[in-house]
């Protein structure tokens, strides 16, 4: 017979509520310079160069609508509007899934894949330099080390 292993000690509210604030200061801090750079130098919001990364990665430069909001984290009716945005500016558009005619995939256009290249070593920078900035307040410095080290 072959003991069980120890249970792990039960989680302390107080300490996780800590830790999550903590990391919720760090992603404010990283999503608002990583959003006002992308306007400023490429005049795309945070949320539509994450669509066009997305749709950029995906095979054929296709994904069904709901996978793009589940990857982004936005509900339905929000990435509908986030597309409509990406169409009226010709970096991506709405294709019918010919097997289902009620699915609709967003596609990415050559120009919605030209912005995104452009836009990607900007975002990386950015994220560098916000990570690094919220990594010299004290207070942040253990959560931005844990999340670098994490990956």
């Amino acid at each position: 017979m072959t003991a069980n292993p120890p249970a792990p000690p039960p989680a302390d509210a107080a300490s996780d509520q800590a830790l999550w604030s903590r990391v919720l200061a760090v992603h404010a801090q990283v999503e608002r310079s990583l959003a006002q750079a992308l306007q400023r130098r490429h005049g795309i919001g945070l949320s539509e160069y994450r669509a066009l990364e997305d749709l950029a990665r995906a095979d054929g430069g296709e994904l069904r609508m709901q996978e793009l909001a589940d990857r982004i984290g936005l509900g339905q009716s929000s990435v509908t509007r986030l597309v409509a945005r990406l169409e009226g500016v010709g970096f991506a558009y709405k294709d019918h899934c010919p097997d289902d005619k009620r699915g609709v995939y967003a596609v990415v256009t050559e120009a919605g894949r030209e912005r995104h290249a452009a836009a990607r070593a900007t975002y990386a920078e950015v994220l560098g330099t916000a990570l690094n900035t919220a990594a010299a307040d004290p207070r942040l410095t253990g959560t931005v080390q844990a999340l670098r080290t994490s990956g």
